[in-house]
């Protein structure tokens, strides 16, 4: 049988530069940073004083007080995107078929907020006072359980985590749904909430993060010979995926295709990535193949990366090995410079950036780009977005554990 042709046809997004989609097209276009100083928590004694918080996010413009009381912030977070994008594709859900509408969403933590605040509450005043909705506003299939609620979907529902690659994946999922028949609308993307004590301190345990702790705003710097760590942030992005031929004929605003998706796996280490990045390549690879284009086709590539040492040198080496020649032509960039690293939500978020990307024409930046890498050799689109012809462009998801994907999205005739 063969595999039905899936399309974008909703976009919503709740990052550090903006709540809405519209912030954020503006916020990549004007090279924003979202990094600034913690406001969630006490961080006095923590090495690390900044992350990229989401700023005026008020669940209760999207859900009841009562109802955001049950909620995690990653859930209430995943619900914004979630509304946006349904909102933003012109469907009307009540009209079809719920079991034909589905849902995959990712986390990579999940409910870590909760989690902490639970714990508390159990050692101050005892097991008897944990909260009855614990269990079900931590567990990461919660966001994608609350998105069926809302919208009255009884389709494929599922959460998904990878780390770093979760929100590729739930694409990735997404996009088999819909080719394989299993369901005409797919709801999907990701949200995460980690700016906590336990996620900022986690993460500095692992010596993981930029300590630029006096210039947080330009912390985050991809690819660059001076780079120290990546930049934690929270947020959520989220798509709509349709049969192309449906959202043809009713007229649909189509933002790409969805050409093909690449997963493997390292299986080297549970944080660090293989060096040469010869898995992370063939995911890229098999996201061509999948799609049916040669390298000579793809114009762009939102890269994972992340400001760490490890992580840009080998997607480099990757990039270089899935594109031999070509690799010193592409266009690259990292959107994590100007948001922070969204953890599971990061791969919902960038797809969302390289779809706009493609509908606009309009590569984003890498911005804090100064200092080049000799190891770091390509085209990371320094400092200032750049108008260019980008017919098909690769969006690059890493995860501990050794993960990765790669989703291939395309122009539509």
């Amino acid at each position: 049988m063969s595999r039905r042709r899936v399309v974008v046809t909703g976009l919503g997004a709740v990052t550090p530069i903006g709540i809405g989609l519209e912030a954020l097209r503006s916020g990549i276009e004007s090279c924003e940073s979202g990094a600034g100083p913690i406001t969630r928590f006490d961080h006095a004694e923590f090495a690390v004083h900044f992350a990229a918080e989401v700023k005026g996010f008020e669940p209760t413009k999207w859900v009841s007080p009562k109802e955001a009381r049950h909620l995690d912030r990653f859930v209430q977070l995943g619900l914004a995107a979630a509304d946006e994008c349904v909102t933003d594709s012109g469907l009307d859900l009540k009209s079809i078929d719920p079991v034909r509408v589905g849902c995959v969403w990712a986390s990579g933590i999940g409910g870590l907020e909760e989690i902490e605040r639970t714990h508390k509450t159990s050692l101050e005043k005892g097991p008897r006072r944990i909260n009855p909705f614990f269990i079900p506003k931590l567990m990461i299939n919660a966001a994608a359980g609350q998105i069926a609620i809302r919208f009255g979907i009884r389709g494929v529902n599922y959460g998904v985590a990878s780390a770093c690659a979760s929100g590729g994946h739930a694409i990735g999922l997404a996009l088999r749904a819909v080719q394989h028949g299993d369901a005409d609308v797919m709801i999907c993307g990701g949200s995460e909430a980690t700016v906590t004590a336990l996620g900022i301190g986690g993460f500095c345990a692992l010596r993981a993060l930029s300590e630029r702790n006096d210039e947080p705003r330009t912390a985050s710097r991809p690819f660059t010979k001076d780079r120290d760590g990546f930049v934690v942030g929270e947020g959520a992005g989220g798509m709509v995926f349709e049969e192309r031929e449906s959202a043809k004929r009713r007229g649909a605003r189509i933002y790409g295709e969805v050409l093909g998706v690449g997963m493997t796996d390292d299986a080297y280490d549970i944080t660090a990535p293989v060096p040469e990045g010869g898995m992370a390549a063939r995911a890229m690879g098999l996201a061509m193949e999948e799609g049916g284009v040669n390298p000579d086709e793809v114009d762009y590539i939102n890269a994972h990366g992340t400001s760490t040492q490890l992580n840009d040198a080998m997607e480099t080496r990757a990039i270089h090995a899935a594109f031999g020649p070509r690799a010193q032509k592409l266009l690259v960039s990292s959107t994590k410079s100007q948001i922070g690293h969204l953890l599971g939500a990061s791969g919902a978020v960038e797809a969302v950036v390289t779809l706009l990307a493609i509908h606009s024409q309009v590569v984003p930046a890498t911005i804090n780009y100064v200092t080049p890498d000799p190891e770091c050799d390509l085209d990371y689109v320094p400092n200032e977005p750049r108008k260019a012809r980008i017919r098909r462009a690769l969006s690059n998801s890493f995860g501990f554990g050794g993960h990765n994907v790669s989703v291939l999205f395309g122009e539509v005739g």
